[in-house]
């Protein structure tokens, strides 16, 4: 009887083991696509009427940066790139999570929404999964120690 085994993992240079295959490039697809949303509602919210929610559209602006420099520390190789992603996956996860809370606790805080208000409800909670989602990538695609086989 024949045994199955797995495939190995995809590898990219020098023989690091990557993260874009798969799931990998689907997650990085959301990522950006998320990242483009939040920087381009950001943007718009900023220079037409930052006056009216000054905080709300700050932390939109900033989600917006973590949206991208995540989405990029996701395609990159490397131990640096992986702890990137980790730090930003993380800080993306604190912030909906505070966020969401006090935008339900004070709605007065945020008069206006942030991508992370209600734990990403105008962003059908895909800031609130996808970070959860992020990590269980990166905890199943951990880099490759030099010289490993």
């Amino acid at each position: 009887m024949e045994r199955l085994q797995s495939a190995p993992a995809p590898t990219g240079p020098a023989g690091t083991r990557t993260r874009m295959s798969g799931v990998g490039r689907v997650l990085v697809a959301v990522y950006g696509v998320l990242a483009l949303a939040a920087l381009g509602r950001s943007f718009v919210q900023i220079v037409s009427k930052f006056d009216e929610a000054p905080l709300a559209y700050a932390l939109s602006a900033l989600a917006a940066a973590v949206y991208v420099v995540a989405t990029i520390a996701l395609v990159r190789p490397g131990r640096a790139w992986y702890r990137v992603a980790w730090v930003t996956l993380t800080f993306e996860l604190t912030g909906v999570l505070v966020v969401g809370a006090l935008s339900i606790i004070d709605p007065a805080l945020f008069p206006h929404d942030t991508v992370w208000s209600w734990f990403g409800r105008g962003y059908l909670f895909i800031p609130l999964v996808l970070p959860v989602l992020g990590m269980w990538w990166l905890a199943k695609h951990r880099p490759v120690e030099a010289g490993a086989a």
